[in-house]
Parts: C-alpha cells; structure tokens; sequence
C-alpha cells in the first residue's frame, strides 16, 4: 500500500549524530524510490497476456473512464478454472478419438457402431421433494442410461446428462445391476445421491458461444468531458464485455472496464439521433452504456453477439466437465496421458519463461506447479491449434502453438532439450488431431462413398 510506505519511511527513527542523520534520511529516500518504481511497475501491463492462466478483473473493477472510483480486484472464471478456452468455445468442435481414418466419422453422425469413448465423473445431487426427487430418469437397459433430465432440477445443476452412464450408485457398482435395484439403492440412501457417471465425449459437438472483437465508439457519461471516444472492445465467451483505448493493448494492458452482460437488456436506440446506436443496460448498477457502430451491418453483428450473452448457454460440454475433474487431480491420476514431463511457456509480457509439469490428454494440455501439486493450475483447450518449431530469441527449438485465428493467443512452449521438444510436438499435432469442426466432419461425411450391401 503506497501511503502505508510513505508513512514507514516518514517514521524512520532520526538520530543526534549529523552522518547518523544524513545516513537515514538517504536510507529512507532510497527506500521511498524504490518502493515508488515498483508502484509504477505494477501499474504498467499486467502479465496476463503471455499467461496461459486466465485471470481477469472485476466487473467494474477498474477506474472507468466515467470517473467511477471503486478497489482493484482480481476475477478468476469459475468455469474455466483457469484453462484458456476462447477457441473451443467460439466454433463447434466434434470428437473423434484416436482412430482418425476418413473412412469412419464422428459418432454424431454415424451409426456405425465403435469403442465408445468414456470419461468418467462424480455427481452429486441433493435431494428434492415431490415424485422424482433428484430429477431425471433411468432406462431400463444395461448399462443403465440417463433419458431424462428436468429443467432447472437439483440434476441439471449438478451437472447429469441425458446420455450419461451409470456405473456406480452411493459406493455401489451397478454396471450389470437391474435399473430397479439401481434405483432402490437411491431411494434408500441419504439425501446428497452420490453418483459415478461416464459420459462419450463423441456423442455430441460442444454449444458454440462465438467471441466478437472490435472497434466501437462509446458515449461517455462524465460531468467533465462528455462525447464519444474510440475504443477497442472485446466480448468474450464467458459473458463480459471488456474494453481498452486501443487493440494492441488487449492481452498486455489491463481493460479500462468489465462488464457482465448476462441479464442485461440490449438494443437498437435512436433518442441520441446518431446512426448505428445501441445501448446496453446491465442488470447490476444503473448505468446505461451507448455504443455506435460503423455501419448496421456492423452494429447487427455486435447485437447478434451480445444477445447470446445476455442469455448464455451454462450446460457445460461433456469434455470440459472432464477436463474441470481431471483439474482436482494429482497429475499422475489423470488415465493414459499422451505426453508428461516439464516444459517452460514463456510469458510475454515479462520476457521470462515459466517453468510447468504438464500432461497431455485429449486435446487439453494441464499445468501443474511440480510433479506433486493438486489441482492443476490450469491449461489450454488446443482444439484448431497448430504446431510448429520455431526458434526465438536466444532458444533454437521452441514450439508454436498458433490459433487458427489472429483475435486469439499464440503460446510458446519449451523442454529440457530439442529431442523433447520434438517428442512433445508430435504428441500435440496427434492429440489436436482428435478434434474436429463441425462443419469439416459434416463435410467429410458427406463426401464417403455410398455404402453397399449384400444382397
């Protein structure tokens, strides 16, 4: 704290003896210039751009430019648990697995039969009131599946799927168990049911929930300067709308604010008789933000986005409920990893390379702090990412992680040595290559020779 410093040094002890004296006031100024660089340091860029950790501030965590004065905060997503995942979340990606050949599909769009892909989870479900207590239902089939799951149910918010395998009931395997002994063991246990559930991460393409960049004009509300003021915006898949004084500065400057935009109203406004107006009205506070578009064709494209925000989609893909349990384990834990080891990311914004034990599974790459650390300190979605080795700096070998787009972030990796480095590389290209988008296996479905059959 600055003024805490200020009086620290200003509580130096002064001593008789002159040299003394002279001594400790030239302490204190030294104390006093450092403290005050550090201050200064710490308000230039933060270090989150190069970070794979995603941290973000507040919503209004940041002095507006509306000269709204509130306390600097830091804002971890809850759904993400520190995993960068714009990618994954702006398009729709399709599982395929380990077997990559052309002649078979996903299985969301074959019925071919093929190894289903299980992951395995805990649910816990609390106990309701009414006929269906918990909130769905079971069929009468073995394994024992999920067919139902009621809308806003204590199911729902625990996180049971239609689809959803039962393997275990409160401690108890029920894998070859009739349903009706399955839902005996329910009934009968306590109130919190304890599930172990497998879900095919193949079975469906994850809900896309698109990110959208770009320059806006917004209308300040200050007493002092009012008018409109160019600023680069940035709305991401989480629901908040950021924004800075210029686009170089996303990912290496701090938002000058951070808005949620669930539940906020949206919408086309002509009373400021601009064209191109919108306004949005968050549902936290009493503020109302106007915004001016460059054309309607730009101004439809942001309302089109923040309307997906305004009424987000939180059912979670099967996969990332995967990857948030596999995050509370030990690194080790996680089954048949792909690729294990240490390897340094650099951090941009700092120059400097941090140092990670990393696992490699089903497109997902997790960072641990060592070999023995619980939970991970978070990952990168790698779906569409591509792979190279470049050389940068001072480093020979490094691997590129680029997007397939300029909006998201390039990651740079580094192990012990060049010959791990090419381990690690071919184990990233095999496990991006699990992943598809949609529209790429659609269209590779559709081009497969018809099938015969014998007669």
């Amino acid at each position: 704290d600055l003024k805490s410093e200020m009086n620290k040094t200003r509580k130096l002890p002064l001593k008789k003896d002159t040299r003394a004296s002279d001594s400790s006031q030239e302490d204190a100024i030294d104390q006093w210039a450092r403290r005050r660089k550090q201050f200064k340091d710490s308000k230039k860029c933060s270090s989150t751009g190069g970070s794979s950790i995603n941290s973000t501030i507040t919503e209004g965590s940041i002095n507006s430019e509306d000269a709204r004065s509130v306390d600097l905060g830091l804002y971890s997503e809850n759904e993400d648990r520190g995993f960068y995942t714009e990618n994954f979340h702006s398009s729709s990606w399709v599982f395929r697995g380990d077997d990559v050949s052309p002649d078979n599909s996903p299985r969301c769009l074959s019925k071919r039969p093929r190894p289903v892909a299980i992951r395995e989870r805990t649910v816990k479900i609390a106990k309701g009131t009414g006929n269906y207590p918990w909130g769905f239902r079971i069929q009468f089939s073995k394994p024992i599946l999920v067919t139902e799951v009621d809308t806003n149910s204590a199911a729902e918010e625990a996180g049971l799927q239609v689809g959803d395998i039962l393997i275990a009931v409160n401690g108890t395997d029920v894998t070859s168990m009739p349903h009706s002994e399955a839902a005996n063991l329910a009934r009968k246990g306590p109130d919190i049911l304890t599930m172990i559930v497998g879900s095919d991460i193949s079975r469906y393409p994850n809900t896309p929930r698109p990110t959208c960049r770009g320059y806006l004009h917004k209308r300040t509300q200050s007493a002092i300067l009012k008018g409109w003021r160019k600023r680069w915006f940035v709305l991401k898949h989480n629901g908040y709308l950021y924004y800075y004084k210029h686009k170089k500065d996303e990912g290496k400057c701090r938002p000058l604010e951070v808005t949620k935009l669930e539940g906020a109203e949206i919408g086309i406004d002509t009373s400021l008789g601009k064209p191109f107006v919108f306004k949005c009205i968050p549902q936290a506070g009493n503020r109302i933000f106007y915004f001016c578009a460059t054309s309607n064709q730009e101004m439809k494209r942001w309302l089109e986005a923040m309307d997906k925000a305004v009424h987000p989609v939180h059912q979670n893909h099967v996969w990332v409920d995967v990857t948030l349990h596999n995050t509370t384990l030990p690194p080790l834990a996680i089954k048949n990893p792909e690729c294990l080891g240490l390897l340094h990311q650099l951090d941009r914004s700092k120059d400097v390379w941090i140092q990670h034990y990393c696992i490699l599974k089903d497109g997902c790459l997790y960072f641990y702090a060592t070999l023995r650390s619980t939970p991970a300190q978070g990952g990168l979605y790698l779906q569409g990412y591509i792979v190279s080795e470049q050389s940068l700096g001072s480093k020979r070998s490094v691997i590129e992680l680029k997007p397939p787009s300029e909006e998201f972030k390039t990651f740079y990796l580094c192990a012990e040595n060049i010959d791990e480095n090419k381990r690690w590389i071919t184990a990233l290209k095999s496990s991006i290559n699990k992943w598809l988008p949609l529209h790429q296996a659609i269209q590779d479905f559709m081009n497969r020779p018809l099938e015969e059959t014998r007669m």
